[in-house]
C-alpha cells in the first residue's frame, strides 16, 4: 500500500488532479514519502498523458489536426498547472539572462517571466502543437500513443538528472525534499514504468523511429546534466522541468522525423 501512497502524493504534488480530504489523510505527507514518490514520476505520465490521449482523439472526431492539437495541449497544461512549462521559462530566463551561476539561480527564483523564458514557452507551446498535428496526420492512433508515451517517458528523464546531478536550489526550494536522495530502487521502479510507454512508441511509430523517440529523449537527459551541472553546479526544481518538457519535444521530433 506503500507504493499506492507514494504514488497518490506524486500526483498531487505534479498535477492539479485533487487529492484530498480523508483520501490525503490517508496518503500522508513526510519529505522521505516525497523522495520515494519520485520513483513514480512516469506513473504521473500515464495519468496525464491518458487525460491528454482521450482529449485528442474525441477534438480529432470533430475538428483538423491542429485545432484538436492546441486542445490537447491545453488540456495537459490545465491538469499539470503548467508546472513544467513554468520551470522551463525560468530556466530560459536563468541561463539565458546571466553569465553566472549566481546572477542565474536569481533570475529562476525570480516569479516574473523574462524576454527569454516567454520565448521558451512560445516556441515550445507552438512546435509541440505543430509536431501533434503532424502525427495526428498519420493517424489517431499514432497521435494519441504518442502522446500517451511521452508524457510517461519525458518524466523519466528528470529522475536521471536527479539521480546524476546535487541539488542547488536552495533550502527553500519545492523539489528540495526530493532532492537528497533517490535511490536505486527508486530508479528501477520509474524505468519499469516506462517500459510500456517505449514499446508503445515502437508499435505506434516502428521501430526505426519509435527506438528513436527513446533515444532522443535520454539523450535530453544526458545534455541536460552535462547543462546544469556546468552552468549552475547541479540542478533546480526548474531544471527538472525544463528537461520534462525538452525531452517531450526531442520524442515528438523523432517520431515525425522522415527516418
Amino acid at each position: 500500500m506503500n507504493g499506492v501512497r507514494h504514488f497518490l502524493l506524486a500526483l498531487q504534488f505534479f498535477t492539479r488532479i485533487p487529492v484530498t480530504g480523508r483520501l490525503a489523510q490517508w496518503v500522508g505527507y513526510s519529505p522521505a514519502m516525497l523522495r520515494a514518490s519520485a520513483a513514480h514520476f512516469p506513473a504521473v505520465g500515464w495519468v496525464v498523458g491518458a487525460i491528454g490521449a482521450l482529449a485528442l482523439a474525441g477534438a480529432l472526431s470533430l475538428w483538423p489536426p491542429l485545432v484538436a492539437a492546441v486542445l490537447c495541449t491545453v488540456v495537459t497544461v490545465l491538469v499539470t498547472g503548467a508546472f513544467h512549462e513554468d520551470g522551463l521559462a525560468d530556466v530560459a530566463d536563468g541561463l539565458g539572462g546571466a553569465s553566472t551561476r549566481e546572477r542565474a539561480l536569481e533570475i529562476m527564483k525570480d516569479s516574473r517571466i523574462g524576454a527569454f523564458g516567454a520565448i521558451a514557452v512560445v516556441l515550445a507551446l507552438g512546435l509541440k502543437v505543430a509536431l501533434l498535428a503532424a502525427l495526428a496526420g498519420q493517424g489517431a492512433f499514432v497521435a494519441c500513443a504518442a502522446l500517451l508515451a511521452a508524457h510517461v517517458l519525458s518524466r523519466l528523464a528528470p529522475l536521471a538528472v536527479m539521480r546524476a546531478s546535487p541539488y542547488v536550489g536552495g533550502e527553500g526550494g519545492k523539489s528540495k525534499p526530493m532532492a537528497d536522495a533517490v535511490s536505486g530502487t527508486a530508479v528501477v521502479v520509474a524505468v519499469l514504468w516506462s517500459l510500456p510507454a517505449a514499446a508503445l512508441l515502437v508499435v505506434a511509430g516502428g521501430i526505426v523511429n519509435g527506438a528513436a523517440a527513446v533515444v532522443a529523449g535520454a539523450l535530453v537527459a544526458l545534455f541536460m546534466v552535462r547543462l546544469l551541472r556546468r552552468r549552475l553546479g547541479g540542478f533546480t526544481g526548474d531544471g527538472l522541468g525544463a528537461t520534462q518538457q525538452l525531452s517531450e519535444l526531442a520524442i515528438y521530433l523523432a517520431l515525425a522525423a522522415r527516418l
